[in-house]
């Protein structure tokens, strides 16, 4: 090949090349469908905060929002229905003694259980409702099993020393405002609705946890989760739903305005002004951003003191968290 066919055919293998790699940049990624939280959870904000923030966009991700119930979430992830969920630790933990490899690896909420009253009520802790009524979710909902976990290393034991009704949200929230039960334990931001209605906080759960264990961090409530294969054939993708859901968070802790500003999206109406202007003051500190060794220890208590208290049979035989 003399010198003039031989660079012709270099310049064809370098136009061929370049071809390959501008085809593969406008190739459209691959959708990672994600689980979306109900409307008017603390969780809904993030499909609209991610789309005003262009971080999936940043990230480089393809983000398929597909709505999941909490109660199927297992079968979902297990079918490949959805790629990524979110679990609280004592449920997923239930769900590993039956034979499930779904993990967590990453953060998503904090936990932001209150103990609400009716604001004439006589009652200012929950020490003040041993022998009284409450009502709060379904007793297999990671909302009741960690108010449970943290109401128990503070010395008190409920269905024990307090009654609880368990009932739907709706369900409770009727129950609470006909003066039926004595206090509601709900999650955020359902608890600013209540609190700016007139009702009374007295508690945060996280709050009960962190003086009885002397932690300095919020336990997490729920954090991101997949199937082990989902993990380890797609490292990368999860890598940067991590990165993602820690840059959105941190966003709303930086900023908690955000929070007003989606909040008709989430399912607010413009008549709830008074609860909407109390979501940066209340719902903040629900979105978690650490994923690391002080987040891997609460985990570990929080599995261990469901064990003590028969919430679970056994703790699992090995981590059921993963950095990615």
């Amino acid at each position: 090949m003399n010198r003039r066919n031989a660079l012709k055919s270099l310049a064809a293998i370098g136009a061929a090349a370049w071809a390959g790699a501008a085809h593969a940049a406008d190739a459209p990624l691959r959708a990672v469908r994600i689980t979306l939280p109900s409307s008017g959870s603390a969780g809904s904000v993030w499909q609209p905060l991610v789309d005003k923030l262009g971080l999936a966009q940043e990230y480089g991700l393809n983000l398929e929002w597909v709505s999941a119930d909490p109660g199927k979430m297992q079968v979902q992830l297990s079918t490949g229905a959805i790629d990524i969920g979110v679990f609280g630790a004592v449920g997923l933990s239930a769900l590993i003694a039956r034979g499930s490899d779904i993990l967590l690896f990453g953060p998503a909420l904090n936990n932001h259980g209150r103990w609400l009253v009716k604001d004439d009520s006589p009652y200012q802790s929950p020490r003040d409702l041993l022998g009284k009524t409450i009502a709060t979710t379904a007793e297999t909902s990671e909302t009741y099993q960690q108010a449970a976990l943290a109401a128990h290393l503070s010395g008190i034991t409920l269905k024990k020393d307090i009654k609880v009704i368990h009932g739907s949200p709706t369900a409770n929230l009727a129950l609470f405002e006909r003066g039926d039960v004595d206090a509601v334990i709900t999650l955020e931001p359902t608890a600013s609705r209540l609190v700016a209605r007139g009702a009374r906080q007295i508690a945060r759960v996280a709050d009960i946890w962190k003086e009885a264990t002397g932690s300095t961090q919020d336990p997490l409530l729920v954090g991101l989760s997949a199937s082990k294969s989902w993990l380890d054939n797609n490292r990368d993708t999860a890598a940067k739903v991590v990165a993602l859901f820690k840059t959105v968070n941190g966003h709303i802790r930086k900023d908690p305005a955000l929070l007003t500003s989606v909040a008709t999206e989430i399912g607010f109406k413009d008549s709830e002004k008074a609860a909407i202007d109390l979501l940066p003051s209340r719902l903040t500190d629900s979105y978690a951003t650490t994923w690391d060794s002080s987040t891997f220890a609460i985990i570990d208590k929080q599995i261990e003191v469901a064990a003590e208290l028969g919430i679970i049979a056994a703790k699992p035989p090995g981590k059921i968290y993963v950095e990615v």
